[in-house]
């Protein structure tokens, strides 16, 4: 199979392509059997060639009904340019994606050539997996806010002048706090459908990356973390920096507040100049650390995905995939080890110098 590529011309074989590809002739016989089809049905080219498509691909649909019978490519109305993509079944339960074209040699005319296609489903039930473990985290996740919500201002409601002045702020705090982790919640999702769609949103901005630390710090402080738990080491020499500064917030919240919640001991935030080089872009660098239990070496590369969780102490476990989505949409890097204490060390690079749309 030659296809034309710019001046010259690239030569590509059935066994290039991705997926399964099985054509058969004017007569039914099988004329091509390319290496990803043998591996999806199990059977060899040598095996396949020469014989009729209904034996060497015997398809059934999920309700068990032979699906070269439904579909009588050869005898069936010329009008007809092909099957959609569906899920069919192998002998022994297999499912395969198959799509199909069928090419005539004139608009009705009797059909010359079928061209099938074959698709492995694991990658989509990998994704209806990941998608349905979603559904149940979000589920799981809003039930509990939602129901100490609806308690709260159930009761007040019914007891309003039982309670004193007290009694009522707290409830309304509670209401407040449960509000503002459904917000949270909310947020994630929108921004992990972003991340897959690759729809997010980059607002640059000049950001002063040793400004935003301290400030994270800070309200952590508030929030009752002794001071002497954090350790900066900020480097003076700040290069200028151009970022989205809602999400590098995003970014620092998750990291320090994944230290604070599942690390242990000085929680320490390096910040440093990074210089060019001839393969690296000039960037600003932030490495958090800790000094709790650290992270598996065998899990180290399951960290960035969805739902990954060092601990049992609650969340999403969107937070660090949203971490990667963020800095790589920026164009920079995420990285995790293991610190010299001994607990977790996530370090992450973010390009600096002007956009290229401001130079």
């Amino acid at each position: 199979m030659d296809t034309a590529h710019g001046a010259g011309e690239l030569d590509l074989g059935p066994d290039d392509l991705p997926d399964g590809l099985v054509v058969a002739d004017r007569l039914g016989l099988v004329s091509c059997f390319n290496a990803e089809a043998a591996r999806l049905t199990g059977r060899g080219a040598e095996e396949s060639l020469g014989r009729p498509i209904e034996s060497v691909l015997p398809l059934e649909d999920p309700e068990g009904r032979p699906w070269w019978r439904l579909t009588d490519p050869y005898h069936g109305l010329a009008t007809r340019s092909g099957q959609p993509e569906r899920n069919l079944l192998l002998p022994g339960g297999r499912e395969v994606l198959v799509a199909a074209r069928y090419v005539r040699g004139a608009a009705g005319g009797a059909v010359r050539r079928l061209v099938v296609t074959l698709r492995g489903t694991d990658a989509r039930r990998r994704t209806e997996r990941s998608n349905a473990e979603l559904i149940a985290t979000v589920a799981h996740e809003l039930r509990s806010p939602l129901t100490s919500v609806k308690g709260f201002t159930a009761t007040m409601l019914d007891k309003w002048d039982r309670f004193t002045d007290e009694q009522k702020r707290l409830m309304l705090q509670t209401v407040d706090s449960d509000a503002d982790r459904v917000t949270r919640l909310i947020t994630e999702l929108l921004d992990v459908s972003r991340i897959d769609s690759g729809r997010l949103e980059i607002r640059r901005q000049p950001v002063r990356l040793d400004e935003a630390v301290r400030r994270h710090v800070k309200t952590l402080i508030n929030g009752g973390c002794p001071a002497d738990r954090f350790e900066l080491r900020l480097s003076e020499q700040v290069a200028g920096l151009w970022a989205d500064p809602d999400k590098v917030d995003q970014v620092l919240g998750n990291l320090l507040e994944n230290a604070v919640r599942h690390g242990g001991g000085t929680v320490t935030i390096e910040m440093h100049h990074v210089p060019p080089t001839r393969t690296r872009q000039e960037g600003m660098a932030v490495t958090v650390s800790d000094e709790g239990p650290g992270i598996p070496e065998e899990a180290m590369h399951r960290v960035f995905t969805r739902f990954w969780r060092g601990s049992e102490r609650g969340g999403t476990g969107l937070g660090l995939y949203i971490v990667k989505g963020i800095v790589e949409a920026h164009g920079g890097t995420v990285t995790v080890g293991r610190s010299d204490g001994g607990g977790a060390r996530f370090r992450f690079i973010l390009p600096a110098g002007t956009p290229a749309f401001l130079s």
